[in-house]
Parts: C-alpha cells; structure tokens; sequence
C-alpha cells in the first residue's frame, strides 16, 4: 500500500508491497463487462475456465449464446506474460474556507498490487459461422425449432415421432478463424498442340499432373476368366523402379510368399518382407490381381489361380470383423481399450492446439550418403523399417486386435474352436457363393459371434470394472453361441455382395486408379 500526493513531481518513488504469492490469470474480453456472473456463464463459469487453464493445448471458449447448444464459440490463444493488476483508488479531498478557483482540492492516490499475471487469454480470431434452429418457409416468416429439436425434459414417444425439417448443423464450419492469404497458382501455359491427359477430366479440381496409374487388374466375383499374367506397363514399371539388389531381393520374397499361399491381405504382405509402401504399390500388381467383390474382396491372387474353382481357396476368405460394442455388450465405446484407427478428435479443430513436433536427426541420417562406411548400417537399420507386427492379420485367443475393424482371412484365425466352425463342411463343398464362398451359410455370422465373446472376456480380464453384474462374468468358452440369438437376427442388415467392405478396400483401390 502506498499513498501519494497529487502535487508530487515527476520521478517520485513510491514503495508497493508485491505480493508474489497471489497468481492470476488475465482474459482480455471481447465486449464491455456489466455482469461478472453473466460474463463467466459465457465462458463457462470458473470451473470451466479452470479446466481450460489445466490443459495448455485448449483454447479459451466464449459463447455469446451460453444457453443455446447450436452456438458456435469465439477462442482465445494463451500466451505467458509478465503483468502486475493494480488497484488505484483516487481520493479527493476539499479545503474547508478556501472558495473561487484558487481553491484546490488535496488528491491522494492510494495504489495496491493484487497479484501477478503470468496468462493472459486474447481473443484473436473471428467468429465461426452462426446457424440457428429456425426454420423459413415461403411466405410464412421465420419458425423457430429449438422446442421440437432440445429435449429440455422427459417426452412422451409422439415427440419423436413429429414431423420436422431436416436440422443437421455441422459441429463447425470453418476450422481456421484467422484469415489467410490464399496464394492461387497461375494457370499453366503448355506449348501449342499439347492435350490435356484422358484421365484429367475438366470436372476434376486441382489435379496439375495426372495420376500415375499402377496398372493393378481388378476382378469381380461374377466375371468368368481370371488374368494369368501381370499387364505390360506393370511389368515395365517395376523393372524401371527395380534398381538395386534390395529391390530384386524384396520381389524374390514376395514371389515366395505366394508360392507358400496364392491369396494375401497387403497388411499380411507388409507384416512378412520390409519393403516401401510406394514400391509395394507397385510390386503387387506385378505378382497378383486384385478381388473387389465376394469371399475374397480386397485381396490379392497370384496370377492364374481361380478361387471359385478351387475348395481349399476356403481358409483364405476374408472376414470383416468390427469389435462390438453398445451397453448389452458391458462398454461403451469410450471405455473400450482398442480405440479407433480414425476418429473426429484427430483433426484440427479450432479449439485446441498442434504443436509440430521436432524433428531429431539420426545417426540413420547422418550416415547417408557416405559412400561404403555407412552402407551396411543402413542395410541393418532398414531389414525391417517398414515391416509390420503380425498382429494387423493375426487373431489370437486372448489379444485384442490393433483397430476396431479387422479384415481376417480364414487361415489367420489361430483358435482351434474358429477353426472348427470353418471346415465343419470340409470335402462337402457343392458351390461357391458370393456371401459365403466355399462355406457354409452363415459362417461368417458363427465367427463374429465366437470372436466377440471372445474379445469380450478378454476386455472382462483386463478392465472388470466396466462389467458391473457378477452374473455375466462367470460366462465360459462354452457360450461361444451367446450372443447369436434374437437380438442379433433383428439387428441384421441385408447382404449386398456388391458393396464389400468401405474404408480399407475403397483407400487401397484408390491407390491404384
């Protein structure tokens, strides 16, 4: 506390009591403050600003519609200072009997340090885009929605089932809020009588060179003849990239995977030899063909083997299998403990942060490029850079699968009970089937069934909190037919053999259009 006169001159010191011990976080708010209490529901009160002030990666939230769930929030970026809050009180004091304007009244300023700020919130950016719940009809004037979308408290079944228009707002709708210079290209000026590629068409965005084709040979499951051998430009576009001995050792490995079985997965591919993604890309279509619908889809199937004509092509089917998981299965999939290959949480959001990682220099990188020295580390380093565990194709009894949607081939399930339900028809087999191939129906069905029970008991052993009912947990090896009942019937979708299997098969098809 300090107290100075108002005629004091420049230069005075004044002494202040700091006091270090009290921290404090300043926000810089948008907007004249007339209600503290208003003003931290905008930012969701002290608690939230608390857990945003926990977590450095977040940005500060402000909705200027607190109560509205459809608002989309202003952040702030947190940056470190070095700040002092005062408190300045200016007292004024009148002289008693002075009167006309050489009367002056006695200022004293009283100054107080409150605390030191080390954060401080700004709010930099612009405001995401705002859609309301209402609803415009042609000559009717605006509706609002908000009493038929929120469910404020406990509705009768006729809520549901009101008629309403469609109100799907994105979460955001842009996800930067600074403006940014867009830097357009110039348009490409070609010499005269050059033509644009054929596969470049005038509706395509963005392309500036065309797509360098792989020249892989897709299959249906209804066609009648299967290739016998690789296309020209496959053969040609592997020796061009085939130039050192690694390359020709990579492809002698290959070509012996395929003479052990005639179909592969590519994780399979990628889990047995170390070779580039970009030049697997390209030794494939060398070595197989690609099967896009039926038993065998997102395959790979050496050159002049028909599965459809061969029965022991049973055990390299594949099996789309995708971990179950709702409350009658005991979690949810938050409490899962395999989490998702893709999730929304991975992208860049306004609200948080992504700080680039550094980037270490190895002795790998070091050593590159020094001639005969550095040749064998290199060779050591890279057997199996990019080789990957078995377990992307591997079920095992007792392991939980890497991703939450795995694609099996029948031959890769070390169970002996799977195992069983695959060859109950084994010597029986009349016809090969676009759903079931050489099995018998509903097989795929059976193993699901085994495989979630299984994964179930093992997450039962490794999380036992998330099942509450002791009832459940005595379950053994002998209800491998549990959760094949009605409730699964009901909850099953008609087949589609055209369709296949989404992301995993349409992504690697796309590599190679």
């Amino acid at each position: 506390m300090a107290a100075a006169s108002g005629d004091a001159g420049l230069g005075v010191a004044i002494p202040v009591e700091l006091r270090r011990e009290r921290r404090m976080v300043c926000v810089e708010y948008p907007g004249m403050v007339r209600d503290v209490s208003k003003m931290l529901t905008t930012l969701g009160g002290e608690e939230g600003v608390s857990r945003i002030y926990t977590d450095p990666s977040k940005r500060l939230e402000l909705y200027f519609r607190p109560k509205d769930p459809y608002c989309h929030p202003v952040c702030a970026n947190r940056f470190s200072t070095s700040s002092l809050l005062l408190r300045i009180r200016r007292k004024t004091k009148r002289q008693k009997g002075a009167l006309g304007p050489e009367a002056q009244p006695e200022v004293t300023l009283d100054m107080e340090i409150l605390g030191i700020v080390s954060t401080i919130y700004k709010f930099q950016g612009m405001s995401d885009f705002q859609y309301l719940a209402i609803h415009t009809e042609a000559g009717s004037g605006h509706t609002s929605m908000y009493d038929k979308v929120l469910m404020l408290k406990p509705e009768k079944e006729a809520f549901f089932h009101q008629e309403l228009p469609l109100y799907i707002p994105p979460p955001i709708f842009s996800r930067l809020d600074t403006p940014v210079d867009y830097f357009y290209r110039p348009e490409t000026q070609h010499r005269e009588g050059y033509n644009n590629p054929p596969i470049s068409g005038e509706n395509l965005i963005g392309l500036s060179r065309a797509r360098r084709p792989h020249n892989a040979i897709f299959v249906n499951f209804e066609e009648d003849e299967v290739p016998v051998q690789p296309l020209e430009a496959a053969v040609q576009t592997w020796r061009r990239i085939c130039t050192n001995p690694l390359d020709r050792k990579v492809e002698e490995e290959l070509r012996a995977l395929f003479n052990i079985r005639p179909i592969w997965s590519r994780n399979a591919v990628k889990a047995n030899i170390s070779v580039h993604p970009d030049k697997l890309k390209v030794l494939l279509p060398f070595m197989a063909y690609y099967m896009i619908t039926g038993p065998w889809r997102s395959l790979w199937v050496r050159y002049g083997y028909d599965p459809r004509k061969n029965p022991d092509a049973k055990i390299y089917q594949v099996l789309d299998f995708r971990i179950r998981c709702g409350m009658k299965y005991g979690y949810i999939p938050s409490d899962m403990p395999v989490k998702a290959k893709r999730s929304t949480y991975n992208y860049s959001l306004p609200i948080t942060i992504k700080k680039m990682p550094s980037q270490l220099v190895t002795m790998h990188d070091l050593k590159q490029g020094l001639g005969p020295s550095g040749t064998a580390g290199i060779r050591k380093s890279t057997s199996n850079k990019y080789k990957l565990k078995d377990s992307v194709y591997i079920f095992r009894e007792g392991a939980l699968p890497p991703y939450r949607q795995m694609f099996y081939q029948l031959c890769d399930l070390n169970v002996d009970e799977l195992q069983k339900i695959i060859h109950r028809n084994d010597g029986a087999e009349e016809s090969c089937t676009e759903r079931d191939g050489w099995c018998l129906p509903k097989t795929s069905d059976s193993l699901r069934n085994a495989m979630s029970l299984m994964i179930r008991q093992t997450i039962r052993s490794k999380r036992p909190a998330l099942f509450s009912s002791p009832a459940k947990a005595d379950g053994g090896k002998e209800q491998l037919t549990y959760e094949s009942g009605e409730d699964e019937e009901e909850e099953e979708e008609d087949f589609k053999p055209s369709d296949g299997s989404e992301n995993e098969m349409e992504m690697e098809m796309l590599d190679y259009v």
